[in-house]
């Protein structure tokens, strides 16, 4: 199969600029508490963690906004964040990365998902999680499906990031599916990118593309992967299931796989990473890339291979990391098949 060229690579890279997409889905706030260790605590067998310095970063459907956005596409937020301190500084986040986040809902009766990381050395030595993963209340769910239904006309595409904290409803479902069958979502008009969760794996009804890794396709699919014919398989099985017109599905070390609806062929793309040291984010990254392309008229070739480059970027890196349109670019011209 033919896996274009540099020339038309770029090109789909410029395309890109500008494009707006409509990002939908958990919202969360990273933080990294980043510190060093020199000694034990004399009250417990654990490190002593000096902090140096404390990051908040975008996480979860905020980690897609931040690719996009470092892409030079135009994203649109809609999800729900709390009443609270971290939910004023996710909309702060939002704001200097140059996303629109008027279709944030603030809900009064849960906190902003929070997941506090603490580095030292460059490892993660403990990772604490604040959140509630039971589903919106009624009042919000369908105040957000509103918001989502009013902004898929004004977008070239949607993300819809599923991490399981209940922002993704059966209320939010029948709106995309609707708007699928009246040709406002569509591979070829609009397409509609799921990452999928497994909480609502027997829920997604249809979709244009979606991105399990190698963990999640075998849950879906019942397939187990150990060679990229089984990843095939699962595809194969999960573009059924779901009523996707594009599967692709990433393998961690062993790259990634496209597989189309009606093609009788899939696409194997080997990792393009010299070093991994943090694969956290790399398939936010794997999906904002692949969905701009698609939204510029890519072929999901092209898009395949534009986002294997730019995963291959991020693992190098230690913490969840967007994409650099510059170290994209130069990826890409230092790519060969």
């Amino acid at each position: 199969m033919r896996l274009g060229n540099k020339e038309e690579l770029l090109s789909t890279l410029e395309r890109i600029a500008s494009v707006p997409i409509l990002v939908v889905g958990d919202i969360m706030l990273d933080r990294y508490v980043w510190g060093k260790v020199e000694r034990i605590s004399p009250e417990a067998p654990v490190p002593i963690v000096e902090v140096v310095r404390i990051e908040d970063r975008l996480g979860g459907a905020g980690n897609v906004v931040c690719n996009l956005a470092t892409i030079g596409a135009k994203p649109k937020v809609c999800g729900v964040v709390g009443a609270d301190e971290d939910g004023k500084s996710v909309i702060r986040l939002f704001e200097e990365n140059g996303a629109d986040c008027s279709g944030i809902i603030i809900a009064s009766e849960r906190p902003t998902t929070l997941k506090t990381r603490v580095m030292a050395a460059s490892q993660q030595i403990v990772r604490v999680d604040r959140e509630i993963r039971e589903d919106l209340s009624a009042e919000t769910s369908a105040k957000l499906s509103r918001t989502v239904d009013s902004e898929i006309d004004a977008c070239k595409a949607v993300v819809l990031s599923d991490y399981g904290k209940g922002t993704v409803s059966s209320e939010l479902l029948h709106v995309l599916s609707d708007a699928y069958a009246a040709g406002r979502l569509g591979l070829r008009t609009r397409p509609l990118f799921v990452d999928p969760h497994p909480r609502n794996y027997d829920r997604y009804q249809v979709m244009s593309a979606a991105k399990p890794n190698r963990k999640e396709a075998e849950r879906a699919s019942g397939q187990s992967i150990k060679t990229i014919e089984d990843a095939f398989h699962a595809c194969e099985m999960l573009i059924n299931k779901w009523n996707s017109e594009l599967m692709v599905v990433s393998l961690g070390e062993d790259g990634m796989v496209v597989r189309g609806a009606n093609s009788p062929e899939g696409l194997h793309l080997e990792t393009m990473a010299q070093k991994v040291f943090d694969v956290s984010g790399a398939g936010d990254t794997v999906i904002a890339v692949f969905t701009s392309a698609l939204a510029v008229g890519a072929s999901p070739v092209t898009a395949g291979v534009l986002a294997n480059i730019a995963a291959g970027i991020v693992v190098s890196e230690v913490g969840t990391a967007a994409v650099n349109l510059t170290r994209l670019r130069e990826a890409v011209s230092e790519w060969s098949i």
